[in-house]
């Protein structure tokens, strides 16, 4: 009896060691049979297949799927969070093509314990993806601001040729409006009776009461505030003849307007007066009257000039006056001017919301034409804030949202956001750093959807 328990245990045991080998044996061949996997990484087109290639539908190169045995034992991958990088790593450190440090990939693992509720939710509030993530990071950037404006004269150069008596136009010496005047360029005479007085005042106290300077003194003075030159003056004392018409002389270098058919410059920007009205003739002729302290003409010197930029309103905070701005006229690029903000206007101009900044140059050297179109760069500004990739944000019109990262897969997080600057937008709140995002949220949107979020 004993020795047939003693057999018994043995043929037992020997069962038992046979039942695990063929079982280690299943496994090894099923670990063998199994073949790699491949999806698309569009996780709304559902594609599989056993061989790598295209997605049928978007396109996209598919994807390995990794096993679960697999997903145990992998290493840690990093990606660039910039998606067209393609750039993946074993090891963290820098992106090669952009700089921007290495984030690492989410394994697949956590997808293996996605519940069939997070399955079940709509694809506009929750995503079951394994894109990749990244977080905000904090930094200072060097803003550049990117601006469009035109050149236009500056203001505080204008001349008025005004007549300091009344009388009549007996000559004209410029015909056209735009003409280019010199300082002490003849512009008209004008025939004034009260002009005309005053000299026989004079040469009639010079004849009858020569010694009484004072008087004598005093009619001379009287003629140059009337607007006689002193080489005139001398000419009528030396001739002892009254002359019929006085001459009116520029006193400013530029081109010349008039002022009394609104010939002065428009200076706002993106408008333009009708071609007949510039290039027509003067308004003014020869034989009008003009009264005393009557501004007749205005001269603009094109010398002095500044650039109108047009600043808008995500970046209006980030101009000061002193900022260091290069300006590229578009109809000479080789032209190109560094200068500096020198003047903000405190008010938005008509029929615009953009902030308007002047940069005054000399364009003596220059020579731009006063109306081109200009494009600047302003410079100046670091900026310290935290940061995202643009493509992680997507816009909703109103609102900003990103996919945040949560178990099972994403949803979608609204934010608030600041100035986009080149590649990044600013975060201001809604994220905080330890929260991971997707690096791409388009890719996590349903075409056919709303994203629904949460206020």
């Amino acid at each position: 009896m004993k020795k047939l328990i003693i057999i018994s245990s043995w043929l037992l045991m020997m069962a038992i060691a046979c039942n695990n080998k063929q079982q280690e044996s299943h496994t090894q061949h099923n670990t063998e049979v199994v073949k790699a996997q491949y999806t698309c990484p569009m996780p709304e087109d559902s594609v599989f297949s056993d061989q790598p290639g295209s997605c049928p539908k978007c396109g996209m190169d598919l994807v390995k799927m990794e096993t679960e045995d697999h997903a145990h034992h992998q290493k840690d991958m990093y990606t660039c969070p910039m998606p067209e990088d393609s750039v993946f790593s074993d090891q963290p450190g820098s992106c090669p093509k952009c700089g921007m440090d290495l984030v690492k990939m989410e394994t697949k693992q956590a997808n293996q314990d996605v519940e069939l509720e997070s399955l079940l939710k709509p694809t506009n509030e929750f995503v079951v993806s394994s894109i990749p993530v990244t977080t905000i990071e904090q930094r200072g950037e060097q803003i550049e601001i990117e601006a469009l404006g035109n050149i236009a004269y500056d203001t505080r150069q204008v001349g008025s040729i005004s007549a300091r008596v009344s009388g009549r136009i007996e000559k004209l010496y410029v015909r056209y409006r735009y003409q280019k005047i010199q300082k002490g360029q003849r512009i008209l005479d004008i025939y004034s009776p009260e002009m005309l007085t005053a000299q026989q005042n004079l040469l009639f106290l010079l004849k009858n009461d020569p010694g009484n300077t004072t008087m004598i003194e005093a009619a001379k003075e009287k003629l140059l505030l009337l607007g006689m030159s002193k080489e005139q003056l001398q000419q009528v004392v030396q001739s002892g003849k009254p002359s019929l018409t006085i001459a009116v002389y520029s006193q400013y270098n530029g081109h010349i307007h008039e002022s009394t058919n609104g010939g002065s410059m428009n200076t706002q920007s993106g408008t333009m007066r009708d071609i007949s009205l510039i290039t027509e003739e003067l308004s003014l002729k020869e034989g009008m009257y003009v009264q005393k302290g009557q501004s007749v003409f205005t001269v603009f010197n094109p010398d002095k000039a500044w650039a109108v930029l047009n600043i808008y309103g995500d970046n209006q905070s980030l101009v000061k006056t002193g900022n260091v701005v290069r300006v590229v006229p578009e109809t000479a690029p080789n032209k190109d001017f560094r200068a500096s903000i020198d003047f903000i206007e405190p008010f938005y101009r008509k029929e615009s919301k953009t902030l308007t900044a002047r940069v005054y140059f000399n364009n003596s050297s220059l020579k731009i034409p006063v109306g081109s179109q200009v494009k600047a760069t302003v410079f100046g500004n670091t900026k310290e804030a935290f940061w995202l990739p643009k493509e992680a944000v997507l816009s909703l019109g109103m609102d900003k949202v990103v996919f945040q990262k949560t178990n099972g897969g994403f949803k979608a997080t609204k934010i608030s956001t600041g100035i986009i600057h080149q590649k990044h937008i600013q975060v201001l709140s809604g994220l905080t750093t330890t929260d991971s995002v997707a690096v791409n949220a388009q890719y996590l949107m349903d075409s056919e959807s709303f994203i629904k979020i949460k206020n």
